[in-house]
């Protein structure tokens, strides 16, 4: 292991410095190229004569970097991937540890009792169920693969879902551990009183919302995504602030609103078995229905969102000198309408995949890089030329985003002369 090992062609084994180093110069590489691009240097001599010719080298350039960039950045995430397992691990037996440090923080004073053994023992089964499913999905991120979405993003819902599960496991693990260290039969006819109905309806009721609406979202998400009226688009790998986030990174007022009501009742309902630890946590109705309302909020916004791209109109890109004249072989058209960039596919990478379909010919749009990013193509409008291929005439116009999701057909006239 000697100077420059984990250098980004590392081939150490699963070494993640390797993929992580790598992806960090392919991106500045990258961002590099760009910029020089958008203030026009690094145009070689035989296409600087010609606008369309140096934007389609430039294009091709980009579109080469952005895909060496998404390479590294799938080797990276895969890397990363494999080492959150660990992390979850390490997570997952602190919280343990604390809860033990509570506890007998608490237990000055007023004794150690059994309820705290059982505690206990029951964060400790939780533990070690969740470093052994870890690492048995320790390639796809270890304990929270199950939260991960088919996106490679973390999923709200299943998060939530998740979250009341263990702490419903944890909570009749405890009842259990009372149960079996109780010696009085009345005692013992107390704690099987605890896990009736008429006590823990309210807590049952979320439990099940929660878990119902993690399966509806799911089979909400892939419907729309299969009839085209929801994009998506792989991540590069999941970041917690997906649980608050929409696919673009911007704050989402829906899932931010379920993340923190069903945090404040899990809070509650936490400090209720920490003070009643001989039956469910009695979640009041009040506080039920409040996580019902959120999580109602959150179906809907998931069933508001997305929508198709469409085209609304296709006219003739005039630079500044030009006469006004019809549509020819060779000319841009401007492409005006909605939806044509998904959430999350603003990278290079994305936008390169962006094809028109003019008639019969397939058009890549070109990357026209700006300072800080590309003017073209963007979520309104896309520029793209009319090849001569084309015959004159009328002919279709149809945009294909980054997502493979298609937009109507616009007719336009392209004239012979």
């Amino acid at each position: 292991m000697g100077a420059g090992a984990h250098e980004g062609g590392c081939t150490c084994g699963d070494c993640p410095h390797g993929a992580r180093a790598g992806h960090r110069r392919a991106v500045a590489a990258f961002l590099l190229k760009r910029e020089e691009f958008a203030s026009g240097q690094g145009l070689p001599a035989a296409v600087a004569h010609s606008a369309s010719a140096s934007r389609q080298w430039v294009s091709d350039e980009l579109t080469q970097s952005a895909a060496l960039v998404a390479e590294r950045g799938r080797v990276e995430g895969e890397a990363w991937l494999a080492r959150l397992w660990l992390r979850t691990a390490i997570v997952v037996w602190a919280a343990v540890v604390t809860l033990l440090l509570v506890q007998s923080l608490t237990a000055i004073g007023a004794g150690w009792t059994v309820a705290r053994t059982a505690g206990l023992l029951a964060a400790l089964l939780v533990g070690a169920a969740l470093t052994g499913a870890g690492y048995l999905h320790r390639a796809r991120g270890g304990a929270l693969a199950p939260v991960i979405g088919e996106d490679n993003r973390l999923s709200t819902s299943r998060a939530i879902a998740a979250g009341w599960v263990l702490f419903v496991v944890f909570a009749v693990l405890v009842l259990v551990g009372r149960l079996a260290a109780a010696s009085d039969h009345r005692e013992r006819d107390s704690l099987i009183a605890g896990l009736d109905l008429a006590r823990g309806a309210g807590i049952v009721t979320v439990l099940a919302v929660v878990c119902g609406i993690a399966v509806l979202v799911r089979r909400v998400v892939g419907l729309r995504v299969l009839s085209q009226r929801l994009q998506k688009v792989r991540a590069h790998r999941p970041r917690a602030a997906d649980l608050l986030t929409d696919d673009s990174g911007r704050g989402s007022f829906t899932d931010i609103q379920y993340v923190i009501v069903c945090a404040v009742a899990l809070a509650f309902a936490a400090v209720r078995l920490a003070r009643r630890p001989d039956q469910l946590p009695d979640l009041p109705w009040g506080l039920a229905l409040l996580v019902l309302v959120s999580a109602a909020t959150y179906v809907a916004g998931k069933y508001a969102e997305g929508g198709r791209p469409v085209i609304l109109s296709v006219v003739r890109a005039r630079e500044a000198g030009d006469l006004d004249a019809p549509i020819r072989n060779g000319d841009d058209i401007e492409i005006r309408g909605s939806g044509f960039v998904p959430p999350g596919a603003q990278t290079a990478d994305h936008l390169s995949r962006m094809v028109v379909r003019i008639g019969p010919v397939h058009v890549h749009v070109p990357l026209v890089p700006v300072t800080g990013g590309f003017s073209n193509p963007t979520d309104p409008v896309l520029t793209a030329p009319v090849p001569a291929d084309v015959e004159p005439g009328k002919v279709e116009v149809q945009v294909v985003t980054a997502a493979g999701v298609e937009t109507n057909r616009y007719t336009i006239d392209v004239s012979a002369d």
